[in-house]
């Protein structure tokens, strides 16, 4: 099988739970793998420095992660807050399992949704920009290791540039939640091993992230969080996300381990990880930074208030502050479908 072939000299015989030095959680060219540890040449950040942005999604991801700068990526949970993402201006969005989730089932996180409800969402939010990368949830991968492959696979058809993949249990919950439980070691490595090698088996070489996350700080303690971030760096991981972060000098430091590595940090305010701002994250060094519920959290604000105007007044003068079904539209791309129509020759829209 083609991933297989990134895993130098692993044998049956390879103990999956021994630690790795921190400094040696990446390689660079000259350095010769370890057994049994991932190295893909043509994945080096090195070979990503240079050059224009792609329009591909995931080597603009690497790109990203390869160069100056914190990726910031707003949690999105439909087409209504993807669309307000890119008019904004971001350049990446995040699709949030706990955000999607809510909007699609109006539902907890706490498993209830399918690969196929975030799949079906994700194919729609990448298709806005397709150029732009879309980081998603996927929670434990789904499944045993052929679910997470196929994970991987229908993410990547999907438009998606890269995905986290965590240690909870199957049935698990929002990772800012009470009472989590996590998998051993050996399982969450499984998984790790999983994507990666369904990713490397994608034809024509895709550039695919692979994000590790672990929920273990809550349970087993910093350090044990740390050591399964560096495994599953070793196991192929490209950026290592620790869930719950509660302090500053937490971040530094785990960040400082994992190094070269880039960390992801979640934003959730009132969760258990400080609401630091992207300027704040970044001289911490984390590469990444995701406020996954900003959009739905929002949005619940929002829509709750209108909905008690419109009870109390009858009317939803007040909540559409002036807002026509025409400009309304024009946020959701009425301009472009329209000027298609018009370039491709038809006369449906020429006044709308």
């Amino acid at each position: 099988m083609p991933g297989l072939d990134y895993f130098p000299n692993a044998g049956n015989g390879a103990s999956p739970t021994a630690a790795a030095p921190a400094a040696t959680n990446g390689h660079s060219a000259t350095e010769a793998p370890r057994s049994g540890v991932y190295h893909n040449p043509r994945l080096d950040p090195k070979n990503f420095l240079e050059g224009p942005l792609s329009t591909n999604p995931a080597t603009r991801l690497r790109q990203m992660l390869a160069r100056p700068g914190i990726v910031v990526a707003p949690g999105i949970c439909d087409g209504i807050s993807a669309r307000c993402a890119l008019e904004a201006g971001f350049d990446c969005m995040y699709q949030s399992g706990a955000a999607t989730t809510a909007s699609r089932l109006g539902q907890p996180d706490l498993a209830i949704a399918t690969m196929n409800d975030f799949v079906d969402a994700a194919q729609m939010v990448c298709s806005l920009d397709p150029t732009v990368p879309v980081i998603a949830d996927a929670d434990t991968g789904f499944g045993g290791p052929a679910n997470v492959a196929r994970t991987v696979t229908q993410y990547a058809r999907a438009g998606v540039a890269g995905l986290h993949i965590e240690d909870q249990v199957q049935t698990k919950r929002c990772g800012h939640l009470m009472g989590k439980q996590v998998v051993s070691r050996e399982e969450f490595l499984t998984r790790i091993r999983a994507a990666v090698i369904a990713r490397d088996s994608i034809p024509g070489g895709s550039d695919f992230v692979i994000i590790g996350r672990t929920d273990s700080a809550q349970v087993l303690g910093m350090e044990e969080a740390v050591t399964r971030l560096k495994l599953a760096a070793d196991a192929g991981a490209d950026v290592c996300f620790i869930e719950g972060v509660k302090t500053e000098d937490l971040l530094r430091s785990t960040v400082a381990a994992l190094a070269p590595k880039p960390v992801l940090v979640n934003v959730i305010s009132g969760g258990l990880t400080p609401s630091f701002t992207c300027q704040e994250a970044e001289k911490m060094g984390a590469k990444i930074i995701i406020f996954s519920l900003v959009s739905c959290v929002a949005m619940l604000h929002a829509v709750r208030a209108a909905m008690h105007s419109l009870k109390k007044t009858g009317t939803d003068f007040s909540s559409a502050k002036g807002m026509d079904p025409k400009t309304f539209f024009e946020v959701m791309g009425l301009n472009e479908v329209v000027e298609l129509d018009a370039r491709a020759g038809g006369s449906a829209f020429q006044v709308v």
